[in-house]
């Protein structure tokens, strides 16, 4: 099984989605990620940016309260006829098997599977994976949560928007997929990303 680790240091939420439109573009279907990282370092603010690249639709949310949504490609976005993305709380899960329970045997070889908090609980549905892990600077405490007026469900938004501070976001790509080695996730026309 082939492994690569990259790790990149982004500042503030701007700079985190960005990297991750960028890797949301390379994406297919098929593919799996694992987010890992406390509260508020910045797993849904990169899910979003990932939307971004795919060409879902917009106001992709924690699915906490939910476990599961999908967001549907957007025909006439950036990647028309591209893969939906299918993004995950896990958190609440405690084992496979209760992962196998919500059914995304049943998408995920048709869209971009997101599982945040899946470590441990997920590996099984695809032979390769990308694991993201985000970290907050050190010494930094997570922001408490805060209610999104209006956000079906009780959804909360942990604080991620209003929160600058530089984050590592480390990559490891794992099984056939990724055998290449990561994907080139520089911005179009600069050199490589920091702390690269």
């Amino acid at each position: 099984m082939s492994e690569w680790t990259l790790s990149l240091t982004v500042d503030g939420p701007e700079r985190t989605q960005a990297l991750a439109e960028r890797l949301g573009a390379r994406l297919r279907a098929g593919d799996l990620l694992v987010l890992t990282g406390e509260l508020g370092a910045g797993k849904t603010t990169f899910t979003q940016g990932l939307g971004r690249g795919l060409g879902v639709r917009p106001g992709i949310i924690s699915p906490t309260f939910v476990l599961v949504r999908r967001h549907p490609n957007v025909p006439d976005g950036p990647r028309p006829g591209g893969p939906d993305l299918v993004h995950v709380d896990a958190y609440r899960l405690g084992s496979a098997a209760e992962v196998d329970d919500i059914d995304l045997e049943d998408t995920v070889d048709t869209a971009v599977t997101v599982v945040e908090w899946g470590t441990g609980k997920v590996e099984h549905l695809a032979d390769s994976r990308l694991e993201i892990v985000l970290e907050r600077a050190v010494g930094a405490a997570a922001p408490a949560p805060v209610a999104m007026p209006g956000a079906a469900d009780g959804a909360e938004d942990d604080a991620e928007d209003d929160d600058a501070e530089p984050r590592r976001i480390t990559l490891t790509g794992i099984g056939p997929r990724w055998a290449g080695g990561p994907p080139p996730l520089d911005p179009p026309g600069e050199g490589p990303a920091p702390g690269h």
